[in-house]
């Protein structure tokens, strides 16, 4: 039996990957939560994933993956407006 992914699949796989990893780190004290790393990781998977759902949409998958976009982008604007 073969399998077949599909490059939506693909990418979609991908972005979950980054936000697990994003969490684990967080959760293994390898990475913080307010640091940019992280809030990179979470804004690269959730715009993975949504560009997944472009292609097989799921509309509370969508806006799941919305939200935790805008919410990753809010932090990186708001730690970057600390330090300046």
């Amino acid at each position: 039996m073969s399998i077949q992914v599909h490059w939506p699949d693909a990418i979609g796989l991908l972005g979950v990957a980054l936000i697990l990893i994003a969490y684990y780190l967080l959760q293994i004290g390898r990475m913080r939560g307010n640091a940019l790393p992280h809030q990179l990781l979470n804004a690269a998977g959730a715009a993975l994933i949504l560009v997944s759902l472009l292609y097989d949409f799921n509309l509370s998958a969508f806006l799941m993956e919305l939200a935790w976009l805008l919410v990753s982008i809010y932090g990186m604007a708001r730690n970057r407006k600390r330090r300046a």
